[in-house]
């Protein structure tokens, strides 16, 4: 994988400016973010596009090109082309040359789906913590749910906390003095995962030696949790939504029907809409289990949570292990909000149960990280270093070109001294052969 196609992939917007803060390189992710097309936007200010509230006499960049600095991070608002205010994190890391003149810069921009509220309107329950506008969402609606005794299906990618936010209902529900029963239905083979949602008698099979209650039973006037509801087996499928529809079912081995009174809260990463489309989900179990969903969002998507789940986790392991760590340094946060969780937040939590291991200080610093995360921060950075080699290449050329090859016009419009084009140049001679 090339550095271009590495930049493309990236959860977070980068944008690779000239000396003059001419936009040259705009990833797929800056399209998403700022709604402006990467034809639109290349050769255009990133003051042009962005329209960021402190740009003008208040520019960061700006100030740190005068006082000759490399990095800086900050918080501010995107203006869309529609004309919407989007909270954004930014990180600026000027490009220098052989001189230390500024050059360029690349702009990775991270979009928080709110900006940060008051701390009274965080929310945490059951181990739910949130500032995100999403989750407050969902969280605003958890009591209401609960209340009722509607089937619950939770979209979400591994690691979203689906079953938290299940055990929140039933916590908050009136059957909350009733049992709660957890499967996941992904983690067994059909034929055992049929034994253990309805049970067997005494007979069934060969080492069914006495009856044997299943979940639905054990479940008897509380909730039962189906996760993974995705990985069902057609057959199952058709069985279980009998129950839904009848309150019973027939243990293995039976001829005798079982009545239960069972709430049921469904969870999957799959999306079932596209299953049922294909035949992979049958519409009619979809529609039982679908009459009130949560869709919960990927870590990546909710940013400012970040700070407030390592701080939660730190306290929590820092109780069990007596270990006196008592924050992370800015440079490690920096690190993980930058980092797109594929894992979402267990992944997190084990991130920071790793670094909490290796502290041995009041601070966990980026080296206490998990190695993967650093090595990952380097193939980053070296990403954007190549494709803005390439793209200094590539504009120089077509300066050049577009001056009939006349060195002094072309650095005039490239905003540089001539010899600085012409140490540039010899540079370049090895690339200029191909052309």
């Amino acid at each position: 994988m090339n550095g271009e196609e590495i930049l493309e992939q990236l959860g977070e917007g980068v944008i690779i400016i000239d000396g003059r803060f001419r936009i040259v390189y705009f990833n797929r992710r800056a399209e998403e973010i700022t709604l402006h097309s990467r034809k639109e936007a290349l050769g255009r200010t990133c003051r042009e596009v962005l329209r960021l509230a402190n740009c003008g006499a208040g520019c960061p960049v700006a100030r740190l090109k005068e006082g000759g600095g490399t990095l800086v991070d900050y918080e501010a608002s995107v203006t869309t082309q529609d004309g919407q205010s989007v909270p954004v994190l930014i990180r600026f890391s000027a490009i220098t040359n052989q001189q230390e003149e500024f050059s360029g810069g690349i702009i990775t921009i991270r979009d928080m789906p709110t900006k940060r509220p008051p701390v009274a309107e965080e929310y945490s329950f059951q181990g739910i913590i949130s500032r995100n506008r999403r989750i407050l969402q969902l969280l605003e609606i958890l009591p209401e749910v609960s209340r009722s005794d509607a089937s619950v299906l939770i979209q979400g990618e591994s690691g979203t906390g689906k079953e938290l936010f299940a055990m929140a209902i039933h916590k908050l529900s009136l059957r909350q003095k009733g049992p709660w029963v957890a499967l996941n239905c992904g983690a067994l083979p059909e034929s055992l995962l049929e034994s253990e949602l309805f049970g067997y008698v005494r007979g069934a099979f060969t080492d069914a030696r006495r009856d044997k209650p299943g979940m639905f039973q054990l479940a008897h006037r509380g909730t039962l949790f189906l996760d993974e509801i995705g990985d069902l087996s057609p057959s199952l499928q058709v069985k279980l939504l009998r129950v839904l529809q009848d309150g019973e079912f027939i243990p293995l081995g039976s001829t005798e029907p079982v009545r239960v009174d069972v709430r049921i809260i469904s969870a999957t990463n799959r999306n079932l809409e596209d299953m049922v489309k294909t035949g992979r989900f049958r519409s009619d179990l979809y529609y039982r289990i679908n009459v009130v969903k949560f869709q919960l969002p990927p870590l990546r998507e909710r940013p400012e949570d970040i700070p407030l789940l390592v701080r939660h986790f730190i306290r929590r392991f820092s109780a069990k292990t007596s270990k006196p760590v008592q924050d992370i340094s800015p440079e490690a946060m920096a690190i993980l909000q930058r980092y797109d969780f594929p894992g979402n937040v267990r992944e997190l939590e084990n991130i920071v149960e790793h670094a909490l291991i290796m502290c041995k200080e009041g601070h966990i610093q980026p080296h206490h990280l998990p190695s993967y995360l650093l090595g990952l921060e380097k193939e980053l950075e070296q990403a954007k270093e190549m494709r803005m080699k390439e793209v200094e290449i590539s504009t120089i050329l077509q300066v050049l070109r577009k001056h009939g090859g006349n060195k002094i016009k072309a650095a005039r419009e490239l905003g540089i001294h001539r010899t600085t084009l012409w140490r540039k140049l010899r540079g370049l001679e090895q690339t200029l052969q191909h052309y």
